[in-house]
Formats: C-alpha cells, structure tokens, sequence
C-alpha cells in the first residue's frame, strides 16, 4: 500500500518550486519535505475528529544531508585544486553545517513554508534571524540556530535526489538547485578559526594557561580564566556549548590587554600566523 494514499491533497508550493528553480513531478515528495514531525492534520471519522500524523522530513533530510555532502565535496576538489585535504575538510564542515544551512533557508524565505505544529518554534526562527544579521557569512557557533530549518534544507535536497531519478551522475537539476541555495559558499578566505580553537592557539604560543570556568547549570554562563586572570565570559539559555563559544569569543576581544599588544602593533590574526 502507498504510504502516502491517505494524505490531504497536497498544498500549494508553486513559489517554492520558483524559488529553487525546479519543478516537481511528484508533488508529495515536495510537501513530504516541507512537513515537520510535530505536523498533524485532523480527519472526521464517523463524525469524531481524529489527530492523523503525517510523513515527515526526516528521512528525505537523513537522504539530503549524505547528497549535500557529496556535491559539496566534489564542489571542492576541483575548485580548489591547491589546497590540502585537511582544508578541504574544514570548507566542508563550514558550508553543510546546520547554522550555514538555516541560514540558506532564511535568506530564501523557504522556513515560511514548513509545516509544523511545535510550539516557540516560530519565536526562534525570528530570534535566529535576528542574530545572524550580526553575522553575514557564519558565526563560529555563537547563535543558537534551530536545527530544523537545516534539515528542511537537507530535505529539499533529498527529495530532489529522488524526483530527478536518483542517479547522482545525471543530476545536473540538483548542482543547479544546491549552487543557487548555497551561494555565496563560504571558501579559503571567508572561512574563520572557532573562537575556542583560537584562543587555545594564541595561550600555547604565550605559554598562558587557559581555564573555562563553567557556571552554566545555574547560571547558564561560562567565564574563561588566562593565567588565573579573568578575560571574558558567554551566556546562552539554551545550550552550554553557545555559551562556551560565547566567552571564547569575549576572551579574544579582551586578551590583548594580557598581551600588552598595543592598537598600532600586531593583531591576533598576527599572533596566530
């Protein structure tokens, strides 16, 4: 039986299609990947309306992501003919994470037309948006990103992959969709350090002991200690990873008064180099 006979008809998203730039010819497959697990569609059976959930995104996003990460890689090796292997796998993981794929669905406006029933979700897509304007490539883990809009991307890829043959060979549609999504990629240039990895690198040059002193569980705060020195400090309600990029990221704006680096002489990107 087909999994997906018992449906509503599917919606309208005739501007999604404009806005990738492809056309579906199994227009389940598109609403499939613009459906959230939360989503529940109510059907009157003998009078008694019943909750029905539907298929969810996960597994088109379970597909895209092992797609996205294919075409980005293959994306790399040629452009970047250069650089090593190692690079290429930190310009990986930068353009196919989860802020740098929420982010692709903001600008787009795709996240307007998830399907979803998960209470807040919409207060942290707009708070989301909010905090990446600070930040216009990426923020090195600053933000508190939610993961679905990512994996709204990935599912998108995923149920292209599949309505275009599943043939990664033939699927120029899908490099077409995945460069108009993606673009600008982030590349050798635009791609920073994380503030944690940073800062470590600059301390063992110095020979200067860093402690993170962690007050998240009450607090939801974290301060980072130089020498037994306070240098900065990151909060985040949500999650203690945030908050520990957060005071990182503190620490480095202040860590040049521990340094004695005066304004007119060398910048931490120097220090680090």
């Amino acid at each position: 039986m087909d999994p997906l006979q018992d449906r509503p008809s599917p919606r309208n998203l005739d501007k999604v299609e404009e806005i990738l730039g492809y056309i579906f010819k199994n227009k389940c497959l598109l609403e499939e990947a613009f459906t959230h697990s939360s989503y529940y569609y109510t059907k009157d059976n003998n009078n008694n309306e019943a909750e029905i959930k539907c298929f969810s995104f996960e597994r088109l996003a379970y597909l895209g992501d092992a797609v996205l990460y294919l075409l980005v890689t293959k994306e790399q090796f040629f452009l970047y003919s250069d650089v090593s292997s190692g690079q290429l796998t930190r310009l990986r993981a930068a353009n196919v994470d989860t802020e740098k794929l929420a982010c692709v669905a903001v600008e787009h406006g795709l996240h307007c037309y998830l399907c979803h029933k998960q209470p807040l979700l919409e207060e942290r897509i707009n708070g989301f948006k909010k905090e990446i304007l600070e930040y216009p490539i990426h923020s090195n883990g600053l933000v508190d990103v939610p993961k679905c809009l990512a994996d709204l991307v990935e599912s998108i890829i995923g149920a292209i992959f599949i309505d275009s043959g599943s043939n990664i060979d033939l699927h120029e549609m899908l490099l077409q969709v995945f460069r108009r999504l993606l673009e600008p990629l982030i590349d050798a240039e635009t791609l920073k350090t994380h503030p944690v990895t940073k800062l470590y690198q600059i301390c063992q040059k110095h020979n200067l002991k860093v402690q993170f002193k962690d007050s998240w569980e009450d607090l939801k705060a974290v301060e980072v200690l130089v020498n037994n020195q306070w240098v900065g400090s990151g909060t985040c309600s949500s999650k203690k990873e945030i908050a520990y990029n957060r005071a990182a990221q503190d620490a480095l704006k202040n860590i040049q008064t521990i340094l004695s680096i005066k304004r007119n002489n060398s910048t931490l990107d120097d220090i680090v180099d």
